[in-house]
């Protein structure tokens, strides 16, 4: 996909992830928004990744740290063909797969995540057994922002740097809102780049909802051989719905049906804004 197809992928995504929650009653409205071209470009562009394959060898793997924003990896999952969309409509139901966290009985999950601060340490030891097996693969890990306070990632960010993994690339969403509050309120973080250098990470700080600059950095990494990366990405909790956009209560909070016309209408605006930019460059 070109970025501008990779942009409209991210906004249909979008409109597939609130209406899940909608329907479900029940969702991380805000991080899945976040984390959209995040994981937008990972599945579509940057990951060797087959659904048809799902436990392929050398496939690359994604941890999703900050498993409770599941609801944008549930869609792209879906869409890729890892299992049939319309088991989307179970999400959050009695008996569903499809449950507010990743689950690994789940086609192209890892592993299971939620407890906040779990999934860096697994992926270090993802990218370790990588290197000695002598495999090709890549791990990427994408964390939450306020998940930063978890102690177990600074001893994973050690370990990640004493080992010279730079088949690691962590993901820092940093849109700077928790469930409480400001992360800088909660417990403040900066100088976040400076610390993670300081670990012995190659730091590289973006617009975490700019398609072309995570394209070009993904592909890019590891840019320091010997090192792994932080992408510290800065993105806007609720990205792409005006009136969801940074405003802490869409942490966890369910569009109604109003609101949910509402936000179609804004992403389905932008798709068709889109698809006319590139008819006017075609």
């Amino acid at each position: 996909m070109d970025i501008r197809e990779l942009k409209i992928k991210a906004a249909q995504i979008r409109m597939d992830l609130l209406t899940i929650i909608h329907r479900a009653k029940t969702g991380h409205t805000g991080g899945s928004l976040s984390n959209t071209d995040i994981l937008t470009a990972l599945y579509y562009e940057i990951m060797k990744i087959d659904p048809a394959q799902p436990k392929l060898e050398n496939r690359d793997r994604f941890v999703a740290s900050k498993g409770h924003s599941v609801e944008s990896i549930w869609c792209i999952l879906a869409d890729k063909g890892f299992f049939p969309k319309d088991e989307l409509e179970t999400y959050s139901q009695f008996g569903t797969r499809l449950i507010g966290h990743p689950n690994n009985k789940v086609p192209g999950i890892e592993m299971n995540t939620g407890a906040l601060g779990h999934g860096l340490p697994i992926s270090v030891g993802m990218a370790l057994a990588a290197k000695r097996d002598g495999k090709p693969y890549r791990v990427f890990c994408l964390m939450g922002d306020g998940e930063q306070a978890e102690g177990s990632n600074w001893e994973a960010a050690m370990a990640g740097a004493h080992y010279k993994l730079d088949n690691l690339i962590g993901i820092v969403d940093r849109n700077g809102l928790q469930i409480s509050g400001t992360t800088e309120e909660v417990m403040g973080l900066e100088p976040l780049q400076d610390k993670w250098a300081a670990f012995g990470w190659n730091v590289v700080q973006i617009d975490g909802n700019d398609m072309e600059a995570l394209v070009s950095t993904f592909r890019e990494a590891p840019a320091i051989s010997g090192k792994p990366t932080l992408i510290l990405a800065n993105t806007v909790k609720g990205k792409g719905v005006s009136f969801a956009e940074n405003v802490p209560a869409w942490h966890h909070h369910v569009p109604n049906d109003e609101q949910l016309a509402l936000a179609h209408a804004e992403l389905s605006a932008l798709v068709e804004q889109l698809r006319n930019e590139g008819m006017v460059h075609e």
